[in-house]
């Protein structure tokens, strides 16, 4: 393996700073430099189409995936939300944050696990792989064995990670300010005290421990599916070993015959539906790196239970109504539950009104189709993107929706674009109206 992709992951805060320093520098130069490109063609560009350019997105890219933590993990959250909003090439490029952290260095390792396990960490195990399996934005997996034979997979938390979690998400917020992405209006305070507490969460291995455990129990007996155990005593709050489950890559899927295809994203999409209305807890990191495949048994690996939180009473209440009001297509209750739920303002709707209708209109044709929906038809897109320009152009109206919300948006739309991504085909109508009636004692 290449040595470019080992690089110490800087855990001082003035060493931070200073990255993020060079990322704004950076996307400044970026922005004069096409700024002035576009002049000399005569185009009278918006600021906005000046920063979200390939070449920023790019420079955005590689600087996070340099500092991982929370602010790789933001990006990738971006990555993962923008969905159809952003042009092809960039969310390509964005894409790459979901796998493309660099490893720590041999000696930067082992000065964790010496702090985590001791100074004779080695000898608790047979063998230990230097090499990482994977890396991600708070930690990388390493394949190790026990003296009898156990293969574990171990993930290491990156030094100084948890400590950064708030300056990062600071950080990344003001470079949002500065890049005057965001209106000034708008108050993003209760949404970054949110992340920092989820991400918070995330570098707690103890507690991820226990929600693997919990979705253990949860999942007891469904076939679809296989979760590793973790193993306590080899376990701290910045160390997580755990069962090795062997799988691929769960975008190999896309290589298996249809019926296969969608009976896995059919266990994924009823997963989705059981932890809202079922459950009360969710998972609610869909990145697509929690997903392996077994194409010998036919089952899904589910990792990564360091974003499981409970889903309140009230939230899964409003996604039930906002659910009920698509299933009956009664628009007057679809438009109060998209105000309960959150995803619209009222003041939104009374500015724009009219083009929310619109949005809703095409949904509604869209997604009512009887017999099986199929998520690679995209052809709405163009025409929810129309609706929405006019509302996305009048800064004064844009929202912030409940944090909780967000949080169970993310989940549902990262399993539908896994769902665009392996061309599935549901009864998608169907599978909702059982979910509903199944759970209908919980509301």
């Amino acid at each position: 393996m290449s040595d470019s992709r080992y690089r110490k992951v800087p855990s001082a805060r003035l060493s931070r700073l200073a990255s993020f320093g060079q990322l704004a520098g950076g996307i400044a130069g970026g922005v004069l430099a096409e700024g002035a490109r576009r002049l000399a063609a005569g185009e009278r560009p918006q600021l906005s189409q000046l920063l979200l350019t390939p070449a920023n997105a790019a420079r955005v890219t590689e600087q996070l995936s340099r500092l991982r933590g929370a602010a790789m993990k933001l990006g990738q959250m971006i990555s993962m939300d923008a969905g159809d909003l952003l042009p092809a090439e960039l969310t390509a490029i964005l894409a790459k944050l979901r796998d493309s952290a660099h490893f720590m260095p041999p000696a930067q390792l082992n000065r964790v696990l010496v702090a985590e396990l001791g100074p004779d960490w080695r000898r608790r195990f047979a063998r230990f792989e230097a090499t990482p399996l994977a890396a991600a934005s708070i930690g990388q997996v390493h394949r190790a064995q026990l003296a009898d034979g156990r293969v574990l997979a171990v993930k290491v938390q990156y030094p100084g990670v948890a400590d950064s979690i708030d300056a990062d998400v600071d950080n990344v917020a003001t470079l949002l300010r500065l890049s005057s992405l965001l209106p000034a209006t708008l108050d993003i305070a209760p949404l970054l005290a949110e992340a920092k507490r989820q991400l918070h969460e995330e570098a707690d291995y103890i507690r991820e421990a226990e929600q693997m455990r919990r979705y253990h129990t949860l999942l007891a007996g469904d076939p679809a599916f296989v979760l590793p155990v973790p193993v306590a005593e080899l376990s701290t709050g910045r160390v997580l070993a755990m069962d090795f489950v062997p799988g691929q890559s769960i975008e190999t899927l896309q290589d298996a015959p249809a019926e296969t295809r969608d009976a896995a994203m059919g266990a994924l999409l009823a997963l989705v539906l059981r932890e809202l209305f079922e459950f009360g807890f969710m998972q609610t990191d869909p990145n697509f790196a929690n997903y392996r495949w077994q194409p010998d048994t036919g089952r899904i690996v589910l990792l990564d239970f360091g974003a499981a939180r409970a889903v309140p009473a009230a939230t899964t209440a409003a996604y039930r109504r906002l659910m009920q009001a698509g299933l009956a297509e009664d628009h007057a209750a679809l438009r109060a539950a998209l105000i309960e739920v959150g995803f619209v303002a009222p003041a939104t709707l009374d500015r724009h009104g009219g083009a929310i209708d619109a949005m809703i209109a095409v949904l509604m044709v869209h997604l009512g189709k009887p017999g099986l929906f199929d998520f690679a038809d995209r052809s709405f897109v163009e025409d929810v993107r129309r609706q929405a320009e006019g509302i996305a152009a009048d800064r004064a109206a844009w929202h912030i929706p409940p944090a909780d919300t967000l949080f169970v948006q993310r989940k549902v739309s990262g399993t539908a674009l896994l769902a665009v991504r392996m061309q599935a085909r549901l009864p998608l109508r169907e599978m909702v109206a059982d979910s509903m009636a199944a759970t209908v004692s919980l509301s």
